[in-house]
């Protein structure tokens, strides 16, 4: 989805509005501690999971510093692995950017919210479903599935027997009114492949997946299933592929959205930091925003 004039205030509030549908945090009565970089605060960690918007990047401009800083602690014998909720293309063409900007992640390091979806379906009885996604790679990783993308053909939202939100980009108020009205004529499983609200991008914040996953549910009461950060199902899926699995006070979370990413490693007992410069925050006032959310991270950090 192009950037849109969504604000971090407006966004704030849009995440604060959905709170019922959130994981609890749990109880975590520290004050934060602030530090300017990751660097400052990654030495009792074994593993470090990051967000990847607002944390490594923004939009397709690496954030300045940040792939010299992964390497910085590979060196320091950290293992690192992206947990991010970028669903809208398939994972070769996540690693092919993740190198253009200058990371190295290995395939096993990176795990995303499409994954996490992923493994679930494949677990699940067989149904047609209505695919939320732009058409750009075709069904690619999707094709053990019976689906058809969503557009504007009326007889698609009738032929589905569930729902995949996974990318945002293309989607029309018309798709979304059309969605609304096959649901509350027919209510039917939504699965939701990026939690985000939205995303930090170069010309501002675009709309993602779980903004208009939020909406069907208010519109027509029909309770969507969430794949991705904060829901557990991405870090069983992360920590699945490490062996062994560090205990998880020796974890360490880090991402720029209180209500995905630090409340996603609280309520898995992970501690967390919040990255600040770059993302959902810039601009903020990050105190506030602690205090109204009720979530608390671990540390503040300025920048990765």
């Amino acid at each position: 989805m192009t950037a849109t004039a969504a604000t971090p205030a407006w966004a704030f509030e849009a995440y604060v509005s959905v709170r019922n549908r959130l994981p609890s945090p749990g109880p975590h009565s520290v004050t934060p501690q602030v530090a300017e970089t990751l660097a400052d605060i990654a030495a009792p960690y074994d593993l470090i999971l990051l967000d990847a918007y607002g944390v490594l990047n923004v939009g397709e401009q690496a954030i300045p510093g940040a792939p010299e800083r992964m390497a910085e602690l590979r060196r320091a014998g950290k293992r690192t692995m992206v947990v991010t909720n970028s669903a809208g293309y398939p994972k070769r063409a996540m690693m092919a950017r993740y190198a253009r900007l200058g990371f190295d992640f290995a395939p096993h390091e990176v795990v995303s919210s499409r994954e996490a979806l992923l493994r679930h379906l494949d677990r699940q009885p067989k149904r047609r479903w209505g695919l939320m996604l732009a058409q750009g790679y075709g069904l690619e990783e999707f094709e053990a599935l019976e689906a058809r993308f969503l557009d504007d053909a009326p007889l698609t939202y009738d032929w589905a027997e569930g729902f995949l939100l996974v990318g945002s980009e293309g989607w029309t108020e018309a798709r979304q009114a059309r969605l609304e009205a096959a649901l509350r004529e027919r209510p039917r499983p939504v699965l939701v492949g990026n939690p985000d609200i939205v995303a930090p991008r170069e010309g501002g914040l675009s709309l993602e997946p779980g903004h208009f996953a939020h909406r069907l549910a208010d519109a027509t009461g029909v309770r969507p299933e969430f794949f991705g950060k904060p829901f557990r199902q991405i870090y069983d899926l992360a920590l699945s592929r490490l062996h062994p699995s560090p205990a998880s006070e020796k974890i360490l979370m880090v991402g720029d959205t209180l209500h995905t990413d630090i409340l996603g490693g609280r309520s898995m007992g992970l501690a967390t930091a919040l990255v600040t410069a770059f993302g959902s925050l810039a601009g903020s006032d990050v105190a506030a925003a602690i205090a109204t959310s009720g979530i608390t991270p671990d540390f503040v950090v300025e920048r990765t």
